[in-house]
């Protein structure tokens, strides 16, 4: 039977990640990760029950409420084990081992992720979701508990020889296996042909349902479109992030992504809304924006950031991690509308138009509920409607405006407030890329405010950064190797949006104590987690990416960066090896190697090296960047020097004013003579 919450209070009690203490009222005798559970497990020989989830995970909340707040459950759970409870996000590298394990027993994995370990940490048994009585055809989880119990009351010899040999599994699955070690253009190739085959035509994107959001494989197809001229491939791009926001997945009132698709047209979301994915999209509408030059697509990123900023931003500049997609216990109840409702609030003749344009009906499209979408362009719109388009847009503006502030007024979903290194560095990098593009200095400084908290908030006294902060508590745990590469690329970015050599010294100072710490000293790459962490069942090198890149890919994206703004040889050589070792996996499966395929792109090059000497005020030396950094130009660097000022980027060196804003472009190691003026670097750009 279920007991109210408040009778119970657990260690979890104690701890920063809203996840955790979700938990915290449990009758489960819950521990977190650390020495104190493992040596309890070890006193006591019994087995653990790892739990592993996230605070935005539906399925989280039901097995929770259903199983852990059932107090007949905990009580067999705290009988015959130890509980640990983890969240994923924190922990990425525990996820990542015991992921593994589930998919290696099962064939399939997701969270909330249920894990049987040995006192010694090696794995028996796994799944994911567990009703607490038998149905969906699942076993029920008290049922489970009793006979795990059992199996290691009268049958350990084989439950931890089964271990063992998982384990083993575990760290073969785990090892890279090196292709041919050849980067040839005809990966790209291959992987725009691998894409062709799973794309779907009529609504974009890949697959069927459940449909994801593909921001990498995006990107990568707009090279492929500007390397071979593949007119199908930037068709494959725009069709999709036509269609993705356009439809339900995109929040048309509040700007943002939903996690992803439950059906293939992108018109049911599972509403939860990720800062990463966020910041994914961005990036990828911004490119499509250089490519195309659709306004649409820069509507949405300037909607989307302009959500993270009003939604998703700490007092100190920092971003949150997740907004859930339940509030007062149903998913999506905060962004869906009746018809009537809209009504009252815009009256009959604003909602007839708004209605027909955000596909609205009497009936709705979800559950008795309109989920809002779009089905046609503003042009189209305008032109069934009989109204001049720009009249239309004013409108639906004013329309969006008054459903918004009407909708700040339900009770919110939950929201993740932790700041996670990682994610602030993917939405850094978005902000950075946006403040070129768009020519936006607030973006820019949105950027500069999260990458100053990461570098002087989220960082021990040695100087190595920590994995997550929260407000009213010192940061902890150690870092991964994601927080680090994706932040010393953010940092690139962010100096080449504002030219401060902050941002560059910080990005070159953590690339040396990512190759201290993460480096295999025998093989290409780099492990997930530092040589001084503590010692888990294995120790991976992944180069897959997930909902993420993987923190390989950005590592070599990285490196290739700064090997070019820097010379360092040390800095290239570490990339090539790296991407040497993983041309089998980009070969195989180019849909888990996007971001290692968009580095492979930048060393295929031809990478181009922008030095400018000219003063950034100066609005000539403006406009040789904006047409440097505006148009679609991907494998390029690019750095200021203003007037004599000294610098520490390398690539500036014995680079002087001729005489007004100066350019020196330079590819292969050798540099073109310096182009003096804006119109002389316009002309000279425009031949491409």
């Amino acid at each position: 039977m279920s007991h109210p919450a408040a009778s119970f209070t657990n260690r979890l009690i104690h701890e920063t990640s809203p996840y955790l203490k979700q938990h915290a009222h449990n009758p489960v005798d819950w521990y977190a990760w650390g020495p104190e559970a493992l040596q309890k497990a070890r006193e006591l020989d019994r087995p653990i029950f790892l739990s592993v989830g996230y605070s935005a995970c539906h399925w989280c909340h039901v097995m929770e409420h259903e199983s852990f707040e059932n107090e007949e459950i905990g009580r067999i759970i705290n009988e015959h084990f130890v509980s640990i409870k983890v969240d994923r996000e924190e922990r990425p590298d525990i996820d990542q081992i015991y992921m593994t394990a589930v998919q290696l027993l099962t064939g399939q994995g997701g969270w909330p992720m249920s894990v049987f370990l040995t006192p010694d940490l090696k794995p028996f048994y796994g799944g994911t979701y567990y009703p607490p009585d038998d149905r969906y055809g699942r076993p029920g989880f008290k049922r489970l508990l009793l006979a795990l119990a059992e199996a290691w009351r009268t049958k350990r010899k084989e439950l931890v020889e089964s271990s063992t040999q998982i384990t083993e599994q575990i760290q073969a699955a785990t090892a890279v296996r090196s292709g041919s070690g050849e980067l040839r253009p005809e990966l790209l190739r291959n992987t725009a042909s691998q894409l062709r085959r799973g794309f779907d035509r009529r609504f974009g994107g890949f697959g069927s349902a459940p449909k994801f959001p593909h921001a990498m494989e995006m990107r990568l197809l707009l090279r492929v479109w500007k390397r071979f001229g593949d007119d199908d491939a930037l068709d494959m791009v725009r069709l999709t992030l036509d269609r993705m926001a356009m439809g339900g997945m995109y929040d048309h009132l509040g700007g943002g992504f939903h996690r992803y698709s439950t059906d293939a047209q992108w018109l049911v979301p599972h509403f939860e809304k990720m800062l990463y994915d966020n910041a994914l999209l961005t990036v990828a509408y911004l490119e499509g924006f250089q490519a195309t030059g659709e306004h649409f697509y820069r509507d949405i990123v300037e909607e989307t950031l302009g959500y993270v900023l009003r939604e998703m931003t700490s007092p100190e500049g920092a971003f949150y991690s997740t907004q859930d997609a339940d509030s007062e216990g149903v998913e999506g109840k905060f962004f869906v509308w009746s018809a009537a409702e809209i009504e009252s609030v815009l009256g009959a003749d604003t909602a007839r138009i708004f209605n027909d344009v955000c596909g609205v009906s009497g009936e709705g499209n979800w559950e008795g509920y309109n989920i809002l979408y779009r089905s046609r362009h503003y042009a189209q719109d305008a032109g069934m409607l009989r109204v001049p388009e720009p009249e239309l847009r004013k409108q639906l503006d004013e329309a969006r405006q008054k459903l918004l502030a009407v909708r700040s007024r339900r009770i919110w979903p939950g929201r993740d407030e932790k700041v996670l290194t990682a994610w602030n560095a993917l939405m850094i990098s978005a902000f950075a890329l946006a403040a070129q593009v768009l020519g936006s200095r607030p973006y820019a400084d949105a950027g500069e405010r999260a990458a100053d908290f990461l570098l002087t908030r989220i960082r021990g006294k040695d100087g190595r950064l920590l994995r997550t902060w929260s407000a009213g508590s010192e940061p902890k745990l150690n870092a991964y190797l994601e927080d680090y590469a994706f932040l010393i690329d953010a940092l690139v970015s962010l100096y080449e949006a504002t030219f401060s050599q902050r941002w560059f010294d910080a990005a070159v100072e953590l690339t040396g104590i990512m190759i201290d710490q993460f480096s295999d000293g025998a093989e290409a790459g780099f492990f997930f987690t530092g040589r001084d962490h503590e010692q888990l069942v294995a120790r991976v090198k992944d180069m897959h990416d997930s909902s993420i890149p993987s923190g390989n890919s950005v590592a070599a994206t990285a490196l290739l960066r700064l090997a070019h703004l820097t010379g360092r040889a040390d800095f290239h050589e570490k990339a090539l090896a790296l991407l040497g070792s993983a041309s089998g996996l980009m070969e195989a499966s180019p849909m888990a190697a996007g971001q290692l395929l968009l580095a492979l792109d930048f060393h295929l090059g031809p990478a181009r090296e922008f030095a400018v000497v000219g003063d950034l005020q100066d609005e000539a030396t403006q406009r040789v960047l904006h047409s440097i950094q505006t148009p679609f130009r991907p494998n390029k660097v690019v750095a200021l020097k203003t007037g004599a000022a000294e610098s520490t980027v390398p690539l500036l060196a014995d680079k002087t004013s001729l005489g007004g804003v100066t350019t020196y472009i330079c590819e292969n190691f050798a540099c073109q003579a310096p182009l003096v003026g804006v119109e002389a670097v316009e002309s000279t750009l425009a031949e491409d």
